[in-house]
């Protein structure tokens, strides 16, 4: 990939050094949309995929590759002429293991293959808190404390995380892993004060994620400049991530809600609901 450097995360601006193609898996979800706007000053192309329809292209900057990350040969050839990749495809709820498995699993396995047979030197992945959702939230961690994942969804991605470091010691491919917290237009209960995400500051760190040089396998927790949090990113500091927002602004509006039950576990636990979810099937 061209030489890294420390560039404007502003989306508005054209970047001063874009990459020649750039790949966004998942760009149907949530956030995907959020990134598919935002992402199109990082690259002269952006390859836009994911399962659902996606539309056509909106412009000569966008190609549009519907692919099922279960697919190991439709994988391989989407990451084919790619520089880079923004890695978002997958499941994003806690949903029982057999779904889980196809996109999660085998789809990130599938990337990372495709990225080692096309020599695709850098991986942006969006892993989640859920990794680490059974701490307490009067506990603070970082990115080297024991993985505590709260259901089959934060064990996939810390799966997916396993397989970054593995591709990096093995293969050179690098990885910024971003443990997202909570990424919507605002927090929507009090335990998003302290996971919120804004959307610039996720297109901030998604643009250090790509360009910062030298970050191996890097993990950082992906969350706003909120008063109250429980995560610690001193060892992902070369990044250069600054967050400008902060959930602080929607304090009066949450704390208007009624207040959630002392063993409910959004009140103990990071990751809230998620730790409850399941099991399926029974």
């Amino acid at each position: 990939m061209p030489a890294a450097i420390a560039p404007e995360s502003d989306p508005a601006r054209a970047h001063p050094h874009p990459l020649p193609r750039l790949l966004l898996t998942g760009a149907g979800g949530g956030l995907g949309r959020v990134l598919r706007e935002r992402l199109t000053p990082f690259a002269r192309v952006l390859r836009v995929s994911d399962v659902a329809p996606l539309g056509a292209p909106r412009g000569p900057h966008e190609e549009v590759v519907p692919c099922d990350l279960a697919d190991r040969r439709a994988v391989d050839a989407l990451v084919a002429g790619c520089d880079a990749i923004v890695h978002l495809g997958g499941v994003s709820v806690e949903r029982p293991f057999e779904e889980v498995l196809e996109a999660n699993i085998r789809g990130v396995f599938h990337v990372y293959e495709a990225a080692r047979r096309h020599g695709v030197k850098r991986v942006v992945f969006a892993s989640s808190n859920h990794v680490t959702g059974f701490y307490r939230q009067d506990e603070r961690i970082d990115a080297h404390a024991a993985r505590r994942p709260d259901g089959y969804y934060g064990l996939s991605k810390s799966f997916g995380e396993d397989l970054a470091q593995f591709y990096f010691d093995r293969y050179g491919v690098e990885t910024v892993s971003i443990r997202i917290g909570s990424s919507f237009p605002e927090p929507a209960n009090r335990r998003m004060m302290s996971t919120w995400l804004s959307y610039d500051d996720l297109v901030q760190l998604v643009d250090k994620a790509l360009f910062t040089p030298g970050v191996g396998h890097t993990v950082v927790y992906g969350m706003s400049a909120n008063r109250t949090v429980w995560w610690d990113n001193h060892a992902a500091a070369h990044l250069g991530f600054a967050p400008k927002d902060s959930s602080e602004v929607f304090r009066a509006q949450v704390e208007s809600q009624p207040p959630v039950p002392a063993d409910d576990p959004n009140a103990i636990y990071q990751g809230g609901g998620f730790t409850a979810q399941g099991p399926f099937g029974d």
